[in-house]
């Protein structure tokens, strides 16, 4: 059985004590594809360059809604052209936090925009980040069409986003949060999205599936994403496991 781990984070600081040696094991413990998420211009030029040394693991590139405060428009230029990295598979992540940023909605707004203008430019979907703005990432999505579509990674657990970002032909991506014994909705939206439409992820080194919650995340964590699906489903682990690896590869335009 191979496992895709369609959002980590190997260029977060708590991995620099051990990050070869992990992703090492990860691989051995049968996690055969990785995507390694940009969120800022640093973290997305660390991500590339530990993405280039591993064949197994990709890329993103982007600006998060919680990485704008020194946003200057060259940032932008620069994404776009570390984004035409080989390795490099989609924009993001990108898009809308109105939890940790009441104050620059509008500035948000505009970069989430500007970002899919440079992921239909490059012919590359996104990943999107939504926290307590789902109406208004909606809205912006319908009005600004993204042509290869994309994800929402760690997608909240919210019956109109699911619907309706399925509706607009966009994957959903389960994280740790689905596994968690107080999650909401949970079941209720694996039972709405079709295995065709499904991606997993650990968002590692953060959100720790149950039984490992405060622990730091790794990728050899996606397992228990997998199960929970199966559980839902009444289908097999293995099953999952093959469907969300052949829709990652095909989201994200991997041979």
């Amino acid at each position: 059985m191979e496992l895709f781990d369609s959002h980590a984070h190997y260029n977060d600081e708590r991995f620099n004590q051990d990050r070869d040696e992990l992703i090492t094991k990860i691989y051995g413990e049968g996690v055969t594809k990785i995507i390694n998420a940009g969120y800022s211009l640093e973290s997305s030029k660390r991500a590339i360059e530990i993405a280039n040394t591993y064949d197994f693991m990709y890329a993103t590139a982007g600006i998060s809604p919680n990485d704008i405060d020194e946003y200057k428009k060259e940032d932008l230029e620069i994404i776009e052209k570390l984004a035409k990295d080989n390795k490099v598979v989609a924009i993001g992540e990108i898009g809308l936090d109105y939890y940790w940023n009441k104050e620059n909605k509008e500035i948000q707004k505009d970069v989430f925009i500007s970002q899919i203008k440079i992921a239909n430019k490059l012919e590359l979907p996104i990943v999107i980040h939504t926290r307590e703005a789902i109406y208004d990432t909606l809205e912006i999505l319908k009005n600004n069409v993204c042509d290869k579509k994309g994800v929402f990674h760690c997608c909240p657990l919210n019956k109109d986003l699911v619907r309706e970002g399925l509706k607009l032909g966009f994957y959903i991506s389960f994280a740790g949060p689905i596994t968690f014994k107080n999650s909401k909705n949970a079941e209720d939206i694996i039972k709405m999205v079709p295995i065709e439409k499904m991606l997993i992820e650990t968002d590692s080194p953060y959100l720790s599936p149950e039984p490992l919650r405060g622990k730091r995340n790794d990728s050899r964590n996606v397992k228990y994403m997998a199960q929970k699906i199966a559980e839902v489903k009444e289908i097999t682990i293995e099953e999952v496991a093959k469907a969300t690896y052949n829709n990652a590869k095909q989201i994200f335009n991997i041979k």
